[in-house]
Order: C-alpha cells, then structure tokens, then sequence
C-alpha cells in the first residue's frame, strides 16, 4: 500500500472512534459509573491490542524509543486524567471547544519542526477540516453565564497535552521506533497513572454490579484499538494531514450514530461542520494521492 495507507489506518480511526464516541457517556448516563473507574478500565483494555501489534514485532528498547514512547503515552493519559478533573470545576459545553482545537498544536508543530509540505490544495483542506471541528464544538446559544476560571487553564493543558501527543507520535516514526513499540510504551504510560486514577476514585467507585464495568469495557476496548490505529496512521502519513483529517471525520459518525439511535439531531453549526469535514477531507486525501502520483509521471511518459 505504499504511502497511501495512511488513508486506510486513518480510516479505521474514524469508524473505531467514531462509534467510540457515541457509546462512551453511556455508562456514566445508565449507572452512574465514576469517571475514573473508566480511566481505570481503559488503561487494561490497551493491553489488548498491545499484545496483537508487538506478536511478530521486535519491541524497541533504545532510549530514544522509551523517552518518544512514554512521552506520547503521559501526554494522552495525563490530558485525560486532567480533563475529568476539569469537567468537575468548569462547564463541559466550554471546555470541549477548546480541547477540540489540539489538531492546530499538531499542525503548528508538525510545520515548524518537522517541516513538513502540505500542497495549497492539502492547505485548503487542513482549513477546512479545522473549521469544521470548532463547529461541532460551539455551545448551545441557550446556555449562558460565561465564566472564566481554573478549569479554562486546564482545560488549555488539556489540549497542548493531546497536540502534542499526535506530534510525537509522528517524531517517534521518524526515529526509526515502529507502531508496536510506541503503542507499548503509550499503554505502559497509561498504566502508570491507575494509581492517580484510583487515589482520586469516589468511595462508592466499586459499588457497581458487573454490567456497567462490562459495558465501559466493550466502550472502552474500541478506543483503545483507536488509538492504535492513531500510531500507524501517523507513522505513514503527515500529522498536518492526519490530525485534523481524523478529528474532523469522526464526530461525523459519531452524530449519525447518535442520530440512529438517541434521535439526537444535529444543530445547524453541526452540520455545517459536517459538510466542512467532508469536503477538507476530501481535498487532503486528494491532495496527498496527487503529490504521491507526481513523482511517477515523468518516467510513465517516458515508455
């Protein structure tokens, strides 16, 4: 597959998350299931898919590898833990639009230091996908008493955390460290935070029968291959292409999900941000296919 099989990767995310982020609030909203009893859960079913990418795979044990690895891991998992103690002091309505905007630290760090080309077309289409997630994030204009405080600093935390996650994923690649060994050390991170996760669990986090920790299991097992996906696609492609692609693509199927089975319908700036997803996706994935196609031209019309 080439350099294009970022696309598939890239792809699975999408439907990986996608139905992720449809289901996910399901056992907060059915049992009441503290938040980091599915931080907890989380962070075990990553072995799963851990074990699946490292069979046939050598783990890499330089130190370039372990700092990458770990780093990447403490950047997604810390930003999560940091996010539940966010959403306890601050509005959720508020603080999702500005940890939703994480793919601009990706692109700002992915063009400064690692210098990558984005064509004016591939350009087109970083905008628009950008747009089109502020979009699925602007908050009800029924929802009022705007108020700034700690939870905007970490909600600010948060989102530096996540970018910066996407960005070293792809610096990792460009050492040299493969998918399984990153994936490894990101579920090692996460792992290593249980206890933070466990400290400041309620008293009542395990007065819960076996449905709700079996559902967050099966929730939780679809973001963690997710984030498996996340590594691979980001090894083969450009995070300036692939972050914003990604992020902008998946509340698409997760608001048709919801659609389907919550009759939850789509605000109008949803729905604007859908068509803005489409149509910056589109012309980023066009755009990488023709800068791989160029190349090969010369020497096709040369037989």
């Amino acid at each position: 597959m080439g350099n294009k099989s970022w696309i598939l990767y890239a792809g699975l995310l999408v439907a990986f998350w996608g139905v992720w982020g449809a289901f996910s609030a399901l056992p907060t909203q059915l049992y009441r299931y503290p938040d980091q009893m599915v931080y907890i859960i989380w962070a075990f079913t990553m072995l799963i898919p851990c074990y699946v990418s490292l069979r046939g795979k050598r783990f890499d044990r330089r130190g370039i590898a372990a700092l990458y690895g770990l780093l990447i891991g403490l950047a997604g998992a810390g930003g999560q833990l940091i996010l539940f103690k966010t959403l306890t002091i601050g509005p959720a309505y508020l603080i999702f639009p500005v940890v939703s905007i994480s793919p601009v630290i990706t692109v700002l760090l992915a063009l400064v230091i690692l210098r990558e080309k984005v064509s004016r077309l591939g350009w087109a289409g970083v905008i628009l996908a950008l747009v089109s997630i502020i979009m699925f994030s602007v908050p009800d204009s029924s929802k009022s008493g705007l108020q700034f405080g700690a939870w905007l600093m970490l909600a600010v935390i948060v989102c530096v955390c996540w970018g910066s996650q996407a960005f070293l994923m792809k610096r990792a690649a460009n050492a040299g460290v493969n998918d399984a060994s990153i994936f490894a050390y990101m579920t090692i991170s996460g792992l290593l935070l249980v206890p933070v996760a466990f400290l400041t669990m309620p008293e009542n986090g395990f007065d819960f029968g076996w449905k709700a920790p079996a559902l967050t299991t099966a929730i939780q097992l679809l973001n963690a291959i997710g984030a498996l996906f996340l590594v691979m696609a980001m090894s083969r492609g450009k995070a300036v292409i692939v972050s914003p692609c990604t992020n902008a693509l998946a509340p698409i199927l997760t608001i048709v999900l919801s659609l389907t089975f919550y009759h939850a319908f789509p605000s109008v700036w949803s729905f604007i941000g859908i068509v803005l997803a489409l149509c910056g996706s589109t012309l980023m994935v066009y755009s990488e296919e023709a800068a791989g196609a160029a190349p090969t031209a010369p020497s096709a019309s040369m037989r």
